[in-house]
């Protein structure tokens, strides 16, 4: 039976095209009501992560942040004991790659094999199954999960060894919250001119310039109404964490750091639950 922990706006629709596909699944979530519509389709309930892993012979988690991961799988009722020995977890969580190297660790003292293996895509994508994996870990061990990656997603990168599919996931969301504030500050720059905000959106969208993700971003854009498919507030998780990345490596990132710090004055005006193009209302709305 697969295992699946974490099931918010990604987890969720991840574990119901994993339930659709026909495989047995056994859920868990820290608030069950998340859950009722996969067990309403046949998921089973587990009542812990440990009894959770009990069931499992691979296990997916999809959580917010390291310490999310930490917690449900080495804390009181952790999952990590619990898996049959020659197990399986998978990680999909965006994390940072120091933390998944030190998460396989963990589990080699289990005799339970671990792979990195976040993901590139949003709520539609999930939906879809038409995601894209980038993936640390054993190459033979990601042949073995890669039928349920299938599932999921469109495309399966296999990055290197543990800690290189997560390190690769920061590099497209550093990518990502950069383009779309640079974007935003443009629309509004546009706009400062006299330019109609549809006719910036219309003439940049599609060109060389703007990143073909921006597209699906249009509606939101034209009617100030940010339907979170990522929360403004994980991408400036993400950020910190790509900003401790770079300070343990010694790299310099200052346009990391100051979209870092503008994000993170959104999410301090109230915006991170909306979608992370709401960048754009921060930077639209007069703040004092």
């Amino acid at each position: 039976m697969i295992g699946f922990i974490g099931l918010g706006i990604m987890g969720s629709r991840m574990a119901a095209n994993l339930l659709s596909a026909g495989n047995e699944l056994v859920v868990y979530n820290r608030t069950k009501e998340k859950a009722l519509d996969l067990l309403d389709k046949g998921a089973v309930w587990g009542e812990s992560p440990a009894e959770t892993a009990r069931q499992s012979t691979v296990l997916f988690t999809m959580l917010t942040n390291p310490k999310a991961v930490e917690r449900v799988a080495l804390g009181d009722e952790g999952f990590l004991q619990h898996l049959p020995k020659n197990s399986i977890w998978v990680d999909c969580s965006t994390v940072n790659p120091g933390f998944s190297r030190q998460m396989a660790d963990e589990a080699r003292q289990f005799d339970i094999r671990f792979l990195d293996a976040p993901v590139a895509g949003s709520l539609k994508p999930a939906e879809d199954g038409e995601l894209v994996f980038h993936v640390g870990g054993e190459a033979g061990v990601l042949e073995e999960v890669r039928p349920y990656l299938n599932v999921l997603g469109k495309a399966i990168h296999h990055q290197g060894e543990h800690g290189s599919g997560t390190a690769m996931k920061l590099v497209v969301n550093l990518t990502l919250a950069q383009s779309m504030a640079v974007f935003a500050e443009a629309l509004n720059f546009g706009e400062s001119l006299g330019l109609e905000k549809e006719t910036i959106l219309n003439t940049l969208i599609g060109g060389p310039t703007t990143g073909a993700f921006i597209g699906g971003k249009k509606n939101k854009l034209l009617t100030n109404q940010y339907d979170t498919e990522f929360p403004l507030e994980h991408i400036q998780k993400d950020l910190n964490l790509i900003a401790g990345e770079a300070y343990q490596n010694g790299s310099s990132l200052p346009i990391a750091n100051v979209t870092k710090e503008m994000y993170s004055l959104a999410n301090q005006y109230g915006l991170g639950k909306e979608d992370f193009s709401a960048i754009y209302e921060f930077l639209r709305t007069p703040h004092k």
